[in-house]
């Protein structure tokens, strides 16, 4: 099982950047999939979550409205797109994929992860 990310990097406040994971070894058409971020000093928090069939989603109160999760089942990918990005979304971002078909807010509930990838807002 692996879980690629990509799509980090520096941007302006203000800016966009689209993550992306590939996901590799198990069924991820039956996967619920979130994405989480951890900041220097901080707890891993949940960012945004989608359920198996896309008819659910989640988004943390301090993205919501100006990030965007989505999946693609035929490419076994799921994305996360951030627009209007604050100084306070810098962190490293990790997807992680869940056996069950469901969004849980724990990161408890998702068994797979990846090594996470790099955000910076800043000037």
């Amino acid at each position: 099982v692996q879980l690629v990310e990509s799509g980090g990097g520096l941007v302006q406040p203000g800016g966009s950047l689209r993550l992306s994971c590939a996901a590799f070894g198990f069924t991820f058409s039956n996967s619920a999939m979130a994405w989480f971020r951890q900041a220097p000093g901080k707890e891993r928090e949940i960012v945004a979550a989608i359920n198996w069939s896309e008819s659910g989603s989640y988004y943390s109160d301090s993205v919501k409205g100006r990030f965007t999760i989505s999946r693609d089942k035929a490419k076994n990918t799921v994305s996360l797109q951030m627009n209007s990005l604050k100084p306070e979304d810098t962190a490293v971002y990790f997807c992680a994929a869940s056996l069950s078909r469901y969004i849980t807010l724990l990161e408890g509930g998702y068994d797979y992860w990846g090594q996470g990838t790099q955000v910076t807002v800043s000037t």
